[in-house]
């Protein structure tokens, strides 16, 4: 198949991630994967690894599924009334819906940022300092390590050091981003879902946010749900295209979106549909 005829300044694939690191690295593994809203499938049967340590987008038109399975990896969806799963979801080496989960366990050790910023309104300290509060953690010079630790990771530190007693709420829109991905580090977390952690944001805040996967990537296992197509080419390494619930196509990044192996794959990165 011949590339398509349009530009999205795909970045060429990075050297250092073989084709084979979903199989050989995997970090989560959906097997057969459905989730139900009631008797509606909002994710079909999907069958694909997410690699450790790299960054995988989740495209897709509006309504696919994308943000479902996301939600799905650390049990978000289990707040919505009649909503169930079918198949497996493997994280490390537990079934994510198996009968012996932790589900609070499993939720720290797999953070999540939202679409909207959602800053708790408190201060900016005691916004990151929350989660290992709540953990347990009451030694004050302890949790100001873990701030200034999780907001230097979310390349927030400079910029708010000197008023952590601000309330979090006088943050810019980007900023309260990046308090909330400071937020989601400070609990330590293996992966990290963000789900269009950019679509509220001006393309001067996208920017840093993008920076800050990139900085970000190799630390920790990303997984990111986009409408945006270059963003999806600038900031992973791996691809999975869903489309009303189906699994179209997963592959490297640079592959999928040059060399697409599916013709609705092509059609969709095109703008033909969605």
């Amino acid at each position: 198949m011949e590339a398509p005829a349009f530009d999205l300044n795909i970045p060429e694939a990075r050297a250092d991630v073989p084709e084979s690191a979903p199989q050989e690295h995997p970090h989560i593994l959906a097997r057969d994967f459905s989730v139900f809203y009631g008797s509606n499938a909002a994710v079909r049967q999907v069958t694909f690894n997410i690699p450790r340590g790299l960054v995988t987008a989740v495209i897709g038109p509006s309504g696919c599924g994308k943000s479902t399975f996301l939600r799905a990896i650390n049990r978000m969806n289990d707040l919505i009334p009649g909503c169930h799963t079918r198949g497996e979801l493997i994280f490390g080496d537990q079934n994510v819906y198996g009968p012996q989960i932790d589900v609070a366990a499993l939720r720290q050790r797999v953070g999540m940022v939202f679409q909207k910023p959602n800053p708790f309104p408190k201060s900016i300290f005691d916004n990151v300092a929350y989660g290992p509060h709540i953990l347990g953690i009451r030694d004050r010079r302890k949790l100001a390590e873990i701030v200034e630790r999780s907001l230097m990771r979310a390349a927030l530190w400079e910029e708010v050091k000197d008023r952590l007693s601000d309330n979090a709420l006088g943050l810019s829109g980007g900023q309260q981003q990046r308090l909330c991905v400071a937020r989601a580090l400070a609990i330590d977390p293996d992966v990290l879902l963000m789900d269009e952690p950019t679509s509220a944001l001006d393309p001067r805040s996208t920017t840093r946010i993008e920076d800050l996967i990139a900085e970000l990537r190799g630390t920790y296992t990303i997984a990111i749900v986009t409408h945006n197509m270059q963003q999806a080419a600038r900031v992973s390494d791996f691809t999975a295209f869903l489309y009303e619930g189906w699994l179209i196509e997963f592959g490297l990044t640079q592959q999928l979106f040059t060399r697409p192996k599916e013709k609705q794959t092509e059609d969709y990165i095109t703008g033909r549909f969605g």
